[in-house]
């Protein structure tokens, strides 16, 4: 069950303290590549400040909300590098309870970029890509499992892109998908710039 600000005061102050200063939530995303100094120092400081300050409670807490909420406490939990979160992030991803949070998800269990982070987005995958009538978050969840196979060499996206494979039936099939180009390489990179946002922050911390 998502829970509401409107109807509980204490998520209500979690929001107006992490979530709602300067409109962050919008930006946690894409968004950071396009910011420049000083506008980005800003955000960055504030962040990773915000990062350093939360309590596990209060990650849990904003976990519990809508997609402003999920995606601002993942970006918090990418920074702080929480790992200990690995497995509830691993279980909002695939449950799409919200929309705009997937790419929040993705990054933080790239930054972590264990194993048994591949393990996750492996199994959102296995899941997703037999849904081409679904257009979720299939191609964020494939650039984090290759960054995650860059650095690991596991190879673990290479099953779903052979030829024949579901990610490439998946491409063929879902109606939103219409463009030849196959955008695995964009969401990769995507991933590589977001996750050295994180690093930069996390360094300072």
């Amino acid at each position: 069950m998502i829970s509401d600000p409107r109807d509980d005061a204490e998520l209500l102050a979690l929001v107006r303290r992490y979530v709602m200063p300067e409109r962050r939530y919008l930006k946690l995303g894409g968004g950071l590549l396009r910011m420049q100094s000083p506008e980005c120092d800003r955000f960055m400081r504030d962040l990773r400040e915000d990062a350093r300050l939360i309590s596990a409670e209060e990650v849990a807490q904003l976990l519990e909300g809508g997609w402003r909420e999920r995606r601002t406490a993942a970006w918090l939990v990418a920074v702080s590098r929480r790992t200990e979160f690995r497995e509830r992030l691993g279980e909002l991803l695939p449950a799409s309870e919200v929309c705009r949070a997937g790419l929040a998800y993705s990054v933080a269990l790239a930054g972590f970029g264990t194993a048994r982070d591949a393990d996750l987005l492996v199994a959102y995958l296995d899941r997703y890509l037999r849904r081409p009538d679904l257009g979720y978050d299939q191609t964020v969840v494939m650039g984090a499992l290759q960054f995650i196979d860059l650095n690991l060499g596991g190879g673990q996206a290479d099953r779903f892109r052979q030829p024949g494979g579901l990610w490439q039936q998946w491409l063929q099939d879902a109606p939103h998908m219409q463009d030849d180009s196959d955008p695995a390489p964009y969401f990769l990179s995507l991933s590589r710039r977001l996750c050295a946002f994180v690093d930069e922050c996390a360094e300072a911390l």
